[in-house]
């Protein structure tokens, strides 16, 4: 990626009131006209939001979108619609035993109404926040059932299996962390007390561990700050076996998306740490300890990213996609999302901005320049997004942002014309964080409140 020096949070100004402004139509076409009672929206084809089964993770970003739009913009249409699908749809999520995203699903919406609340965004009744308190506390324990022990600690696992660690869920774990700060437990066998941000921490550190590479010699591909989608252990004595991957190329090259989650997750991770009392974990990590840690993945992944990313910040699909190499000097030079060889994958970008703009919070008093320079590129990554080509423009098309990938290897994102790749659509999870990139670049430059996930629970 190539930084501009001159370009600041103030340029944002009038691509925000835009970005805005399309949001509330899209969340309305989508309002409209998709009907939820097959599954939830999860991409678009041809313009229009389709469902694909493979789990139901995309639900919470499709009411929580109408909730952030509301945050942003005061209209109480939007309210209504999260708030109002949030009660009717969601319960089936809350106790979802089949998946790792409760923190995608669920914070998004009990999360969000139970943070405006908190805020003074909405007058909601103290009825209405203890529903919102028990809804998380619940999505918090049941995501946390899905555990498997290894000699270091242990993880949730993915809905492949135990053996399967994913770094998605880096980013689920908030469920984990706000069911916590609520004051809640998970409760086993013979009433055995099991804390959740114990849970959260551990599967936090196996992540950074197993799924992060910092160039040690793990093995031929161990290049610093470089990610794999999927680890494998034995399950029979919880030794790790081999990186792998679902949605990226292999298990050796860097699935983009999944490098932004890791930066997304531990960005946010680093910033609440002051909020969670030390004590609630020491028996696994003392508190200067993770904090070294999780400082030295955030590190490693930012700088990954922004080595192997195109001039404008927009990533193609995975680092390591096979004809890339036919693209000639590709990272010197803008995105092209119309190639004939690999597709963008603008989600990434959405999920990594918003990474890097808490990390740069975070390390603003230890390393302030590496902080400008996070900072900077995550301003320039949203003024890309936030104009054409990514910017969805269109009246009739449903999504927000442009030319996002689900999965390549499955060939399941629509190619629109013979001898390009697949372009020109939009993924529920990247419109989402689209808003929430947007919604915490509109709270800074205005000098609001900090948004945080965290802010759902009362200080």
């Amino acid at each position: 990626m190539k930084l501009n020096p001159n370009y600041w949070i103030s340029d944002l100004k009038s691509p925000l009131e835009r970005f805005w402004e399309l949001s509330g139509q899209k969340i309305r076409l989508i309002e409209d006209s998709f009907d939820t009672k097959n599954g939830a929206p999860v991409f678009t084809e041809k313009g229009k939001y389709v469902t694909r089964g493979w789990t139901e993770w995309t639900q919470g970003f499709q009411f929580g979108s109408a909730l952030l739009q509301f945050d942003a913009t005061g209209e109480t249409e939007f309210l209504e619609i999260g708030r109002k699908n949030t009660v009717d749809k969601m319960a089936p999520h809350l106790t979802h035993i089949g998946v790792h995203d409760h923190g995608f699903n669920n914070v998004s919406t009990y999360g969000n109404l139970l943070r405006l609340s908190n805020e003074g965004k909405t007058d909601a009744s103290e009825w209405e926040r203890e529903f919102y308190k028990l809804a998380l506390k619940v999505t918090g324990a049941v995501q946390a059932t899905r555990w498997t022990n290894i000699p270091s600690g242990g993880y949730i696992y993915s809905f492949n299996g135990p053996h399967s660690l994913f770094v998605d869920t880096i980013r689920s774990c908030r469920a984990l962390v706000v069911s916590h700060q609520l004051g809640h437990l998970l409760q086993a066998e013979n009433d055995k007390r099991i804390s959740l941000i114990q849970r959260a921490i551990q599967h936090i550190l196996s992540t950074v561990r197993f799924s992060i590479f910092y160039g040690k010699g793990r093995d031929r591909y161990d290049i610093s700050g470089r990610t794999a989608h999927e680890i494998i252990f034995n399950t029979v004595d919880g030794n790790y076996r081999c990186p792998n991957s679902q949605q990226g190329y292999t298990g050796f090259s860097t699935w983009t998306r999944g490098l932004a989650w890791a930066i997304c997750g531990i960005g946010e991770t680093l910033e609440i740490l002051d909020q969670i009392s030390e004590s609630d974990y020491s028996e696994v990590i003392s508190k200067a300890e993770l904090m070294k840690e999780l400082s030295e993945a955030a590190i490693a992944t930012s700088e990954f990213y922004l080595a192997n990313t195109p001039t404008d910040g927009i990533p193609y699909w995975d680092t390591g996609a096979p004809t890339l190499h036919q693209m000639g000097d590709y990272l010197n030079r803008p995105s092209d999302p119309f190639n004939a060889f690999e597709p963008i994958d603008s989600s990434a970008a959405c999920i990594t901005a918003q990474g890097l703009i808490r990390i740069a919070n975070w390390l603003k008093s230890s390393d302030p320049d590496r902080a400008e320079k996070y900072q900077k590129a995550a301003f320039q990554i949203s003024g890309a997004l936030f104009s054409e080509p990514y910017l969805s423009t269109e009246a009739n098309h449903q999504g927000l942002i442009l030319h996002s990938i689900y999965h390549e290897p499955n060939a399941w994102d629509y190619a629109p014309e013979p001898g390009k790749v697949a372009h020109g659509e939009s993924s529920m999870w990247g419109d989402y964080h689209a808003r929430e990139l947007a919604l915490l670049l509109q709270r800074m430059l205005k000098g609001e409140a900090y948004y945080s996930y965290l802010n759902c629970v009362p200080k």
